[in-house]
């Protein structure tokens, strides 16, 4: 397996900039996720990695050597696509082996590597059937065996589940994490489905308008959002956002909303008068009797252990996640109250998330 490194990638179609300026590192057996909604450049990135695109500028490195410009055939590169992209005329032990019948290695060594990879796989079978008649699952399961065989220096993965039902996909995340694990491979892999990303990835690089807007482990990524995109994609429901206008200096550890004080994690730089936003993920707003910031139960979803409930404010609706147990009613209004280690601070204009002590201590 390899590394690759990506630098200053810029990809141009016309006047639309597909992909700008990306700069990162897949480290040697590393499984990197690209992650974004649709038309945010994470494909035509996958694409540019793998040859299939070339860059309008920047440059591409595997295992240290520059393939920017090298042809897809000449990279050592395996691609996985979304819909599977098997040859309906043969079976599935020619679908595996079509590649290793290309290179022209021997016919032992053939069904050697193919019954290996079917037994990784356990699709051993389902050797001598059609891939037609084969389940989606099965079908992509052949797909992988057909990347695998060749035994690649990186695999590059293009929502290679999209075709799944969201059942399937689950399962298939667990089995897709445990063979990179066992093949100690360098992977790259693309999705617009965080629960994907956040579950098998080591590293994420949250992709927004062609632009890479975090790049950071999964934790981080949701526990420290670099922007309010970032906090808003990442989450199910999504972080809240409490606009308010302020200034504060360096060490503050405090902020008014709704002549509310909250206590936040102390700032690590100043900030002039300016629109600001508080983020707070549901799990962390707390009901509270007490508190004198206050909102309306509108409505509940009840979640087996958990329940989801929408609270209406004045400016701005909020999402808690609360136990089930915990007795409201619909119209009723109650107090609220925020985990102050785990809250967020973005400037409203540029969307960049303030330092706090929140990322000193993790740097730390």
């Amino acid at each position: 397996m390899a590394s690759i490194g990506v630098q200053s990638l810029h990809k141009r179609f016309g006047d639309f900039a597909a992909v700008e300026n990306s700069t990162f590192v897949v480290r040697d057996g590393e499984f990197f996720c690209l992650l974004g909604p649709s038309g945010c450049g994470k494909t035509t990135t996958l694409r540019m990695i793998a040859g299939l695109e070339l860059p309008t500028s920047g440059q591409i490195l595997l295992d240290g050597e520059d393939v920017t410009m090298k042809r897809a055939s000449e990279r050592d590169i395996a691609m996985v696509f979304q819909l599977f992209a098997l040859y309906p005329h043969m079976n599935v032990r020619q679908n595996i082996s079509y590649p290793l019948r290309n290179a022209g290695l021997p016919r032992d060594r053939i069904d050697s590597k193919v019954a290996e990879i079917a037994g990784i796989l356990r699709i051993t079978h389902l050797l001598d059937k059609s891939v037609s008649g084969l389940s989606s699952g099965d079908r992509q399961r052949v797909a992988l065996g057909r990347a695998i065989v060749r035994e690649p220096k990186a695999f590059m993965m293009d929502e290679p589940l999209g075709a799944l039902d969201a059942e399937f996909r689950q399962v298939m995340c667990a089995e897709l994490r445990a063979l990179h694990d066992r093949l100690s491979a360098t992977t790259v892999y693309v999705t617009h489905d965080q629960l994907e990303a956040m579950s098998m990835a080591d590293s994420i690089a949250v992709m927004n308008l062609g632009m890479i807007e975090q790049l950071a482990s999964p934790q981080e990524i949701y526990d420290r959002p670099a922007t309010m995109f970032v906090a808003d994609f990442i989450g199910s429901p999504p972080m809240n956002f409490l606009p308010f206008r302020g200034s504060l200096r360096v060490g503050a550890t405090a902020i008014t909303i709704d002549r509310t004080e909250v206590t936040i994690p102390a700032l690590r730089e100043d900030l002039p008068e300016t629109d600001l936003v508080l983020g707070v993920r549901p799990e962390h707003v707390v009901l509270s009797d007490h508190s004198p910031l206050r909102g309306e139960i509108y409505a509940s979803e009840y979640l087996g252990t958990t329940q989801i409930l929408t609270i209406r404010r004045e400016n701005t609706n909020l999402k808690a996640r609360v136990p089930a147990h915990i007795s409201v009613r619909t119209g009723e209004t109650i107090g609220l109250s925020f985990k102050p280690d785990k809250l967020s601070l973005f400037e409203a204009g540029s969307g960049r998330a303030v330092r706090t002590a929140l990322h000193e201590a993790h740097r730390g």
